[in-house]
């Protein structure tokens, strides 16, 4: 399956403790009303209103 990127329309909590703010490149995995998402390693559960789907994969570094 090939890899699908977003961008988030909320600010959104990594595991990492980080919030990343609107607008973040993400790297999304699984399909469904949750999906997981990854920012330069760090994870981010995503519901689907947190995101939008369809970004370059040059902007992100999963």
């Amino acid at each position: 399956m090939p890899q699908r990127f977003g961008t988030l329309i909320v600010p959104v909590p990594g595991l990492s403790g980080t919030t990343y703010p609107p607008g973040t490149k993400v790297a999304i995995r699984g399909r469904g009303a949750s999906v997981d998402a990854f920012v330069h390693g760090d994870w981010l559960p995503l519901a689907w209103w947190e995101f939008a789907e369809g970004v370059n994969e040059d902007a992100v570094e999963g």
